[in-house]
């Protein structure tokens, strides 16, 4: 799978819905590289990496992480560099480490088909914390590439961290759209939250984890129709 190129910045691993890879995201900048996201497992990673050196990018020195969910941290043991997270998702990650580690990995393979896919090769299932942690909002200086991290409120998760790219008028929201797992309810509130936060973000694209880039105004009209279900 190849790399699509966004912005003059801003390159995408493509998601997958066989195995539930989300989008992975890379964002240079003139003195160091950052990446949306871990991926689902080293597989994944590593497939991330082979396409940015086959493109001619360097590796991140930096990856942050959009909220807890497997799909985007269980890949964090392979990444080159550090990992970021707000210290939410960090305790999520904790309590989900601690799990598996109690009840056996077999309690993390059953939840989802697209789990048991993405470990079919019987690859080991290996949890870890991020290096550095953040609370409230961060801004990074890639050089000449201003980012801002912040948390917001959001229907999926309660670690949402979205990841505004300044220069190239682009938002990074992981699935902070989406619905609760398993039963994938949104509630209506949380996307008014949700709304209004993306609102005031001045970007031109708004990139979803699973999805392909939408418009701000698209983004915006999705966010509506969820807080007004028939």
């Amino acid at each position: 799978m190849n790399l699509n190129r966004l912005t003059d910045r801003i390159w995408v691993l493509p998601f997958e819905k066989e195995r539930d890879r989300p989008n992975l995201s890379y964002i240079r900048g003139d003195r160091w590289s950052l990446a949306v996201d871990a991926g689902h497992s080293k597989a994944h990673t590593k497939q991330f990496y082979r396409a940015l050196e086959e493109a001619g990018l360097p590796l991140p020195s930096l990856t942050v992480l959009t909220h807890w969910h497997w799909d985007h941290t269980f890949g964090m043991h392979a990444v080159h560099g550090l990992c970021l997270a707000n210290e939410k998702t960090n305790a999520h990650l904790k309590a989900i480490k601690e799990k598996i580690d109690r009840e056996g990995v077999e309690v993390f393979l059953a939840m989802d088909a697209c789990i048991r896919r993405e470990y079919d090769n019987h690859q080991p299932v290996i949890v870890t914390l991020a290096d550095l942690t953040f609370s409230g909002k961060k801004r990074l200086e890639l050089g000449n590439c201003p980012v801002r991290l912040f948390q917001a409120e959001a229907p999926h998760t309660d670690d949402s961290t979205l990841i505004h790219a300044v220069g190239e008028r682009v938002l990074f929201l992981g699935d902070a759209a989406g619905g609760v797992f398993p039963t994938w309810e949104k509630d209506p509130a949380l996307c008014k939250k949700l709304l209004d936060t993306v609102a005031a973000v001045d970007a031109d694209i708004c990139l979803e984890s699973h999805w392909t880039p939408v418009t701000k105004r698209e983004m915006l009209d999705d966010l509506w129709t969820d807080m007004n279900p028939e």
